[in-house]
């Protein structure tokens, strides 16, 4: 082999899905260009938009003059409060906008985001809006209000929600579709890794999980069933998906959204 596959930037590479999708990469023979805040090639803060900005800025510098073939975004908080708007999806949107002219140079460049599950689950409108209109500042506003009202959960699902609505924009626009770059999402369910096992461990909170997303088809999921969905979504071969969002959750949305079935109900 005389060099790199392809060259992808993977946020969120220290750890998780990001971690295991970077080295199921690297294990093929691509080159990857990890984004977190330690560890990895580009060190940079995505809750800032300065952090962002750096984040671009170093990817930029390592590829040169060459081509990005892909985008994978893992990053992103799990921790109720008002920074998930700030990560999880302006630091997913802002990272892709950034980057894509780098994209554009390659011949078959690719963008996976990660979403998940929780899209599908009870949000804040307004909240989902605001992050739809770029207005960071009001998000963040309204993810505060939600916490002081007792619903933090709402802004993980609000957030999710949001990159499902922008990734359906942006897919299938000018600058995206327009220039050859495949834009589709993995939805996840519940994955093993080290702060959901703490999770699965307490009963309490496992209950809390099985009710919410029930997986009747294998149970949780280890992060290589989530990574490598998004390496197919990466592939030359991925040539007309655009704006889709493929749920990698043990059959939870089509138990609970798609066929109705309520969780007690089974």
């Amino acid at each position: 082999m005389s060099g790199p596959l392809r060259t992808v930037v993977v946020t969120g590479a220290a750890s998780g899905i990001g971690a295991t999708t970077a080295s199921l990469l690297r294990s093929r023979g691509d080159r990857v260009i990890g984004v977190d805040l330690r560890d990895v090639d580009v060190c940079a803060d995505l809750s800032t938009a300065a952090g962002r900005s750096a984040a671009v800025a170093g990817v930029a510098e390592l590829v040169g003059p060459d081509a990005l073939d892909g985008l994978v975004t893992c990053a992103g908080l799990s921790r109720a409060g008002a920074p998930q708007v700030s990560v999880n999806y302006f630091g997913t949107v802002d990272l892709v906008l950034g980057l894509q002219p780098l994209l554009a140079r390659s011949a078959a460049p690719r963008v996976a985001l990660v979403s998940s599950i929780s899209s599908t689950q009870p949000h804040d409108p307004a909240l989902v809006e605001a992050c739809l209109a770029g207005t960071e500042a009001t998000a963040l506003e309204l993810a505060e209000a939600a916490v002081a009202d007792g619903r933090p959960h709402e802004i993980y699902a609000s957030t999710k929600a949001a990159l499902n609505r922008w990734l359906r924009r942006a897919a299938v626009s000018p600058e995206f579709a327009g220039a050859g770059i495949a834009v589709n999402a993995v939805a996840p369910g519940v994955v093993l890794t080290p702060m959901t096992e703490e999770l699965v461990s307490n009963p309490q909170w496992k209950a809390v999980m099985d009710a919410a997303v029930p997986m009747p088809l294998n149970g949780y999921a280890p992060p290589e069933a989530i990574a490598h969905a998004l390496l197919w979504l990466l592939a030359p071969e991925n040539t007309h998906m655009a704006g889709q969002v493929v749920f990698v959750d043990g059959g939870a949305e089509a138990l609970t959204v798609a066929v109705g079935v309520s969780p007690a109900g089974r």
